[in-house]
């Protein structure tokens, strides 16, 4: 049976430490969170993300805008918290309404404020393993790997699912830690027989109990980032837990896995503008 790695206790470590050190230092930290629309995981998102700044000592400028609002007053907004002193970073809530243009948004948040590490000069800093912010998502697994004492380096790593937020700055990370990577994604030819070498399988493809137990190598560590609800609407993520975990060495739970990881790194990420910013 597969050991359970504590997401949500590694996440109160990291966001304990940004709080003793924005305490020790006497430090003022602000995250500006701005959603449009009512989309209600996103609005859960946002209470989780306020809630994390409380935990940390770090000032929450939440910003809720109608979905019917243009892209112009979106962008306005932002340009005015690229010069608010008091806001180090700046988060657009994703998705965004169609009429509105997610890489143009993107890229007028100041690069000193990309505290999601989305503009494309990150991106890009992360293909060199060179860079301020890390993709909040991707580092929070990378962070949970490294705490739970799992390396990667030369081992077998599989990525199924190749978004610009998850998949793809994950397989540059592993890399850069000296794994051997293999992508998959919808065109992927005998899926299963990919994932079956993975001696670690991560997975984020948005599909409920998409990853089953004959796709998963004895003794590998599964690492779900999926975030879905099953039949019954209760949250689940990519990988049948049961009974892939009958098979695995480790696997992350969801929720308590990657979830709260990603959120922290939002944090360090946020303290970091601000010390970068100062």
């Amino acid at each position: 049976m597969a050991k359970i790695i504590d997401g949500k206790a590694f996440a109160a470590e990291i966001k304990e430490e940004i709080r003793a050190e924005i305490e020790r230092d006497n430090l003022s930290v602000g995250l500006a969170v701005i959603i449009v629309g009512d989309d209600p995981a996103g609005k859960i998102y946002v209470k989780n993300k306020k809630n994390d700044c409380v935990e940390c000592g770090v000032q929450s400028f939440e910003y809720a805008l109608p979905g019917y609002i243009s892209q112009e007053e979106l962008l306005e907004l932002i340009e005015e918290l690229n010069e608010d002193a008091r806001v180090n970073g700046i988060l657009v809530q994703q998705p965004l309404p169609e009429h509105i243009n997610v890489t143009t948004v993107n890229e007028t948040i100041s690069a000193f404020k990309d505290v999601d590490a989305f503009r494309a000069d990150a991106a890009g800093r992360v293909m060199f393993g060179d860079y301020d912010f890390m993709p909040c998502t991707p580092e929070g697994i990378m962070e949970m790997l490294r705490k739970e004492g799992i390396s990667v380096e030369g081992k077998e790593c599989v990525v199924v699912g190749r978004s610009d937020i998850v998949g793809k700055p994950l397989a540059m990370m592993l890399l850069n830690a000296n794994a051997t990577i293999t992508v998959c994604h919808s065109k992927t030819l005998n899926l299963s027989g990919v994932t079956r070498r993975a001696d670690l399988l991560f997975s984020a493809v948005g599909k409920a109990g998409f990853i089953t137990a004959d796709m998963v190598k004895d003794g590998a560590v599964v690492v779900d980032v999926g975030i879905n609800r099953d039949c019954e609407g209760k949250l689940c993520g990519d990988v049948k837990f049961g009974e892939v975990a009958e098979k695995a060495s480790y696997i992350t739970p969801v929720p308590g896995g990657v979830g709260p990881m990603t959120r922290a790194i939002l944090m360090k990420n946020t303290l970091t503008a601000k010390k970068l910013q100062s």
